[in-house]
């Protein structure tokens, strides 16, 4: 199976490389257009700053690359982000596959901590993407900014209100949390995409 993982200037990308190796699967990790659209399945995670990314995919064209292919596509953590359409973070349009604004924590009480971090639970699982977790999954979780509930979620979490914590629209997957720091749960989940 050829599965790229989109390179940008975000961090974390060589846990997913490191994860999908462990599966037996040499990813191939690029920018380059043809490349992207020629995999099987594509990858888009990360973590930073959502304006510094989009700038960053814009100045190649690659949220033009994104939003044609036609494969599945899994984006992790800022990757669901950054599929909305709009981010406070930065003030910035993104790439616009979700109708989605992604907000920022708020915190309402002193126990409220921003960023989120850590293991949280998963629940109303829906999509193929969600099979076989048992019961009551754990996923790991950093982030300090959040996508509302919608209707293209397909699991929720709760830190301060529900969230999206996974999201499907046509060919496009994407979670909130780390599949790749997820032990047993974030492999399936792994394996699941790869499957679909």
């Amino acid at each position: 199976m050829n599965v790229a993982i989109l390179k940008y200037n975000a961090g974390n990308i060589y846990s997913v490389v490191n994860a999908l190796r462990r599966m037996g699967i040499e990813p191939v990790l690029t920018d380059d257009a043809e490349l992207l659209r020629k995999a099987d399945k594509v990858l888009f995670p990360g973590q930073g700053e959502a304006r510094g990314a989009m700038e960053y995919l814009k100045a190649r064209r690659l949220d033009e690359v994104i939003r044609d292919l036609k494969q599945p596509v899994f984006g992790i953590c800022v990757g669901q982000q950054l599929l909305c359409k709009y981010s406070e973070e930065g003030d910035v349009d993104c790439i616009g596959i979700f109708e989605a604004e992604v907000k920022r924590f708020q915190p309402l009480k002193h126990e409220d901590k921003v960023p989120c971090m850590g293991w949280n639970e998963l629940y109303d699982l829906k999509s193929p993407l969600m099979e076989d977790l048992g019961e009551s999954p754990y996923v790991y979780f950093v982030h300090s900014y959040y996508v509302p509930l919608c209707t293209e979620t397909i699991a929720t979490a709760d830190y301060i209100l529900p969230y999206s914590a996974s999201m499907h629209k046509d060919n496009f997957y994407a979670c909130q949390f780390h599949p790749e720091k997820s032990g047993k749960v974030g492999e399936q989940i792994i394996k699941n995409f790869l499957a679909l």
